[in-house]
């Protein structure tokens, strides 16, 4: 796999690919790094998934995201495995303490890291045509009611 980012290091990328691959780290969200990183103002939330989703299963980008994440990684030396073993040690001093909240969010925290759970959320959608038709009617009834 080496051989094949080392392929990938010579093709390089616009700056804006760039900006998505840094943020992309900085953020871990694709679509929050595509809205900083491009012009997306006028776009819908789902077009910008789908955006950065195609920016992603690009070889050249999702090669340099890699290496961005090993270089992080590297950098902290932290690793899943690094982590779950804190998690481990601060669940079995959490045990010794008989603090029982604690042990739960360590090995809450250990299922998260190894994506069995998620955080769930919650999006509501506010459809500003009814609102706009709404108020629009509303306006019209006023003005037949002052003529």
């Amino acid at each position: 796999m080496a051989a094949r980012t080392e392929i990938f290091k010579n093709m390089t990328l616009t700056p804006k690919q760039e900006s998505f691959c840094l943020k992309f780290i900085e953020l871990g969200n694709a679509s929050e790094a595509y809205r900083q990183s491009y012009d997306a103002r006028r776009m819908k939330p789902a077009s910008i998934n789908r955006k950065a989703k195609e920016l992603t299963d690009k070889v050249k980008i999702a090669a340099r995201i890699k290496e961005l994440q090993a270089a992080h990684a590297q950098r902290h030396n932290v690793t899943v495995d690094s982590l779950t073993a804190e998690l481990n040690e601060a669940r079995h001093k959490a045990l010794e303490q008989e603090n029982p909240m604690a042990m739960i969010a360590a090995s809450m925290s250990k299922a998260k890291l190894h994506g069995l759970l998620k955080n769930k959320v919650e999006v509501n959608s506010v459809d500003h045509a009814a609102i706009l038709e709404e108020r629009i009617a509303a306006a019209e009834k006023l003005r037949k009611r002052l003529n």
